[in-house]
């Protein structure tokens, strides 16, 4: 019988990566159609884009809506992104974790602002 002293690998499957793989992908689809929307109101509008043309472009609820579910899509593929870099880069424990927390807060302030300024329009 043989003995096995040590630490072993643990081995977590086959998917392991697919689900922040796919959540990337998801989220740069969102934010390209939500490119696509906004350059088409652009093109398609008629005299000089000003402030006006702006504010009328984000008014409809419905593009408040589409452009909350982006700046979540955002702050969740720059979040998935981040995290690889840090965990692929940085080794010490401690540094990473110091540098993830500094990311959340930094996305955390970004998405809050960025809201504010949706809800004010």
């Amino acid at each position: 019988m043989a003995v096995n002293y040590g630490s072993q690998r643990t081995v977590v499957g086959a998917h392991y990566g697919t689900r922040d793989w796919l959540a990337q992908r998801v989220t740069a689809v969102l934010m390209a159609l939500f490119t696509l929307a906004v350059l088409a109101q652009v093109l398609f509008s008629s005299g000089p884009i000003g402030y006006d043309k702006w504010a009328g472009i984000y008014h409809p609820q419905w593009m408040k809506a589409l452009t909350f579910a982006t700046i979540v899509a955002l702050i969740y593929h720059v979040w998935v992104g981040m995290r690889d870099v840090l965990m692929d880069y940085v080794k010490p424990v401690g540094i990473r974790l110091v540098l993830q927390i500094l990311v959340i807060v930094w996305l955390v302030g970004c998405a809050g602002w960025a809201i504010q300024v949706l809800w004010r329009v």
